[in-house]
């Protein structure tokens, strides 16, 4: 099968959950593919040449010549739909009630714990950033992560029967607490550990470091 030529625009400071769910999904997929970055800091992403690409003016945003599609989540399912297994590794559960529940993981870490995300941003896990004390609301909205991550996890090492996409898009919400040292579980911790040391996030967190140093 020949693999047409696909373009992932991300943002520039690498530090987007979604920009990294939606290249962690083509890495695994081995799709061959062109990162291009889009200056979230500038207000790139409003420019009339990035809305032709991004209906939501958002990142991350998916290009299949002619083809523009927006938001991370749909971005992975197209492609888990267009490139299927078994020719291409499957980034969701293959079980219709699994896959399901990925996807009800995958929105709710979308849709909730607001505060965790207004006061841990994602600076603090690629960027090593450091914050004040988690707030009430915030250590409210951190106690319900670690009770459905855990009620989903069930014991397991992944959320099903073999790793998934949400399982990153997990990992990346426990980190937010783990990484700058707040309290987390240990089997919490020790499972967003596996889920970064995969090298498809590596790859990710690299580039991130690496735009990090670059602007100190």
């Amino acid at each position: 099968m020949t693999t047409p030529r696909l373009k992932l625009y991300v943002d520039a400071q690498f530090i987007s959950p979604y920009a990294m769910s939606a290249f962690v999904t083509l890495t695994e997929k081995k799709l061959p593919f062109e990162l291009l970055t889009i200056d979230l800091s500038s207000r790139r992403n409003q420019d009339s040449s990035y809305a032709s690409v991004s209906l939501t003016r958002r990142v991350p945003a998916l290009s299949e010549g002619d083809f523009h599609l927006s938001e991370s989540s749909a971005i992975s399912e197209y492609l888990e739909q267009r490139f299927a297994a078994p020719d291409f590794a499957p980034v969701y559960p293959a079980d219709a009630r699994q896959r399901a529940k990925a996807r009800e993981m995958q929105a709710w870490l979308r849709s909730d714990l607001m505060p965790v995300r207004q006061e841990r941003p994602t600076e603090v896990v690629f960027y090593g950033d450091g914050y004040a004390s988690l707030s009430p609301a915030a250590r409210a909205a951190a106690d319900k992560l670690v009770a459905v991550a855990r009620a989903a996890l069930g014991g397991r090492e992944s959320l099903f029967d073999q790793w998934s996409i949400a399982d990153v898009d997990l990992a990346l919400m426990i980190n937010r607490l783990a990484m700058p040292g707040d309290a987390m579980p240990d089997d919490l911790r020790q499972y967003a550990q596996r889920q970064w040391a995969r090298p498809s996030v590596q790859q990710w967190v690299q580039q991130a470091q690496s735009m990090k140093a670059a602007n100190p």
